[in-house]
């Protein structure tokens, strides 16, 4: 069962996934895919702290743990507060040691695994993390808006003031990739929250930004790895009494 609620750290998610109870026992992890939504997130999966970097293409886990907690960051934000560029993580998983070093992602691993909500203690070490870290990029953060307004990437370098270069530059150190996936990015995530409302994929795909449904076909197949039927069927089942998911899994 997958369950998300706003973090106390601006524009963070924090949420979990614990197997489905059925008939009084845990069922099996059940596989599931991760889309590309323009975030990154710190995990606790099973004990341990994981780091997943922006992706490009949809993330499925050979072996989903039992049970997670993460904070999902707003666009830009997790690589000030991880100290890492998001170039450097892009379509990878890694251990929160290979970055803060390994005791002392163990030892936070261990105090996130004592704590009767491990959810909340990882919000928690998030939000002192943040205290030291520089503050969001007021710029990077108007890139992001605007982009996922629909504005063309050559608009919105203009309008935050810098060259369309140097936009590239900040967007791969900011979100693994350039301005212009990102847009894709965030582009498919509103199409498919409409398409998940009930919209018909047409609608969906002219109110999104795409040129018509086979666009938005063409780039749900590339980066959700998956057809606009299948997400929608699958969505669909989540919808009735089973395990529920989140906007960025199929």
């Amino acid at each position: 069962m997958y369950e998300e609620r706003a973090a106390r750290l601006d524009g963070a998610v924090v949420w979990t996934r614990a197997p489905a109870s059925g008939d009084g026992a845990a069922r099996p992890p059940e596989p599931y895919a991760v889309l590309p939504d323009g975030c990154m997130d710190l995990m606790w999966c099973d004990g341990r702290l994981l780091v997943a970097g922006p992706d490009t293409r949809a993330f499925v886990p050979e072996n989903p743990a039992a049970h997670y907690a993460g904070v999902r960051f707003a666009p830009g934000d997790a690589p000030a507060l991880l100290g890492v560029p998001a170039r450097e993580l892009r379509d990878r998983r890694i251990g929160l040691g290979a970055l803060w070093g390994e005791a002392r992602a163990r030892r936070l691993g261990e105090r996130v695994a004592e704590a009767s909500d491990p959810a909340a203690a990882l919000e928690e070490l998030v939000l002192r993390r943040a205290l030291e870290a520089p503050a969001p990029d007021p710029l990077l953060r108007a890139v992001v808006r605007r982009l996922n307004a629909g504005r063309p990437v050559a608009e919105t370098a203009e309008a935050v003031g810098i060259g369309a270069r140097q936009l590239h530059r900040r967007s791969l150190d900011a979100f693994g990739y350039g301005p212009k996936t990102l847009a894709r990015v965030l582009r498919l995530q509103r199409a498919l929250a409409l398409v998940r409302a009930g919209l018909p994929y047409t609608e969906a795909a002219l109110r999104a930004g795409c040129s018509d449904q086979a666009h938005l076909a063409r780039e749900t197949r590339t980066l959700a790895g998956t057809t606009l039927t299948a997400y929608a069927a699958a969505w669909a089942k989540r919808e009735t009494p089973q395990p529920s998911g989140s906007s960025t899994t199929a």
